[in-house]
C-alpha cells in the first residue's frame, strides 16, 4: 500500500545533557530528514517536562524551517486551549511568510502537561478556563479564511495578518472522540496520535463517515502517528526502545525524568516490574515496513508519522535513515 512517511520530534533530552543540547539535535535531525525525502517535520507541544524541550514548538517551527529546504514544518501541535486564536493565527501566518507554502498548524486540546502546569499557562488565574475548544478553532479558522461576519468586533483583525506566505495548513490533532468529530465537521484533515491510544482506527472510519468538505479540504484525509525504531537487528532495536520504556514507567507513577542512558535503563527494567507498552513498532527496516503497513492499513491512513525518544542520538539518525532507504523515499515525489 501507498502513504506518505513524516518525523514528529519531541526533542528528547538526556541525562546530563541540557534543552540546548535537545534543540541542537532536533534541528540536525531536521536537516537529516530532509535530506532524507520525509513529508513533513512537526515540534511537539510539551511543559514543565525535564525529559522533553519542546515547550514552544511555535519559536522552534522558524528555526527548523530555515534549516531546511524541502520538508513540510509544523506543530505536532498547538494546544489550543492555552492561547488567543488571533495570537495563533498572527504567529502562523508570520511563519508562512518566512517559510511559504512549507508550514503546518497542528491542533490540539489535552494540556501537554499536568493540570497545575495548565493553570499556570493560564493569563487569568482568578478562574478555571471553560472548555471552548470549538469556538476557540471556529475563531482562529474564520481569521486565517477572513470569514468573520462584519459586525464582529475582530472581523478587522484577519486583514492585518502577515501576508506573502499564503496560510498554514491546518490539521486537527487527537486521540479521542471528540478530536474525530471535530475534525470531520470543520472538514480538516485529521491526525491521530495512535502511541497514545492505539484504539483509533473506529475512531478514523468514524472521522471518514462523517467528514464534510470545507476550504480546507474537499475529502477526509487520515495521518496516523505512531512509536517507531528501526535498526540492523530486532535485538538492537528493542535495545535502544530501553530509556523511552523507563520513560513511561515513571510518567505512569506520576514522576517525569530526563532520558535515561541505555545501560541505565537496562539496570532500572531488570530490576522493577515490566511497564505496560504502548504499541510500538520495533525491529529491522523490513520488519518496520511490515507493521507500518498493517498500521496503515487498519486505519486506511494517508500518512503515517514516526514517533521516537533514544538517548542516543547518532542512532536516532539511523533509525530515520534504515526505514526512508527501505521505501525509497528520497526517490518518491513529493506531495503537493
Amino acid at each position: 500500500m501507498t502513504y506518505r512517511l513524516s518525523v514528529l520530534d519531541q526533542s528528547p533530552i538526556v541525562e546530563g545533557a541540557t534543552a540546548a543540547d535537545a534543540l541542537a539535535n532536533t534541528i540536525d535531525l531536521a536537516r537529516h530528514c530532509d535530506t532524507l525525502g520525509y513529508d513533513r517535520y512537526w515540534l511537539a507541544e510539551h511543559h514543565a517536562s525535564p525529559g522533553l524541550a519542546g515547550a514552544a514548538p511555535e519559536a522552534l517551527i522558524g528555526p527548523v524551517a530555515l534549516a531546511t529546504r524541502h520538508i513540510r514544518v509544523g506543530s505536532g501541535g498547538i494546544m489550543l486551549p492555552h492561547y488567543s486564536p488571533f495570537k495563533i493565527a498572527e504567529t502562523f501566518r508570520l511563519l508562512s511568510a518566512l517559510a511559504p507554502r512549507r508550514i503546518d498548524l497542528g491542533l490540539g486540546r489535552a494540556p501537554g502537561s499536568d493540570q497545575r502546569t495548565a493553570f499556570a499557562l493560564q493569563r487569568d488565574r482568578s478562574r478555571r478556563m471553560p472548555n471552548d475548544f470549538p469556538d476557540a478553532l471556529a475563531e482562529l479558522t474564520a481569521y486565517l479564511e477572513d470569514a468573520l461576519p462584519e459586525d464582529h468586533a475582530f472581523a478587522a483583525l484577519a486583514k492585518t495578518l502577515p501576508g506573502g506566505g499564503g496560510n498554514p495548513e491546518l490539521w486537527m490533532l487527537g486521540s479521542s472522540p471528540d478530536s474525530a468529530r471535530w475534525a470531520a465537521e470543520r472538514g480538516l484533515p485529521y491526525c491521530f496520535a495512535d502511541f497514545i491510544n492505539a484504539d483509533g482506527a473506529e475512531l478514523a472510519q468514524h472521522y471518514r463517515r462523517s467528514f464534510r468538505p470545507s476550504a480546507q479540504r474537499a475529502a477526509p484525509h487520515v495521518m496516523v502517528a505512531t512509536w517507531a525504531i528501526a535498526a540492523d537487528s530486532t535485538a538492537e532495536a528493542e535495545r535502544q526502545a530501553l530509556p523511552s520504556r523507563m520513560m513511561f514507567a515513571h510518567l505512569l507513577s506520576g514522576r517525569l525524568i530526563a532520558v535515561p542512558e541505555i545501560a541505565t535503563a537496562e539496570r532500572w527494567l531488570a530490576e522493577n516490574p515490566a511497564p505496560p507498552r504502548r504499541r510500538t513498532t520495533l525491529g529491522t527496516p523490513s520488519q518496520v515496513h511490515a507493521q507500518l503497513d498493517a498500521l496503515a492499513s487498519s486505519y486506511e491512513a494517508d500518512e503515517v508519522m514516526l514517533v521516537n525518544i533514544m538517548a542516543d542520538h547518532a542512532a536516532r539518525r539511523r533509525s530515520y535513515a534504515l526505514i526512508a532507504a527501505e521505501y525509497g523515499l528520497a526517490e518518491m515525489p513529493k506531495a503537493a
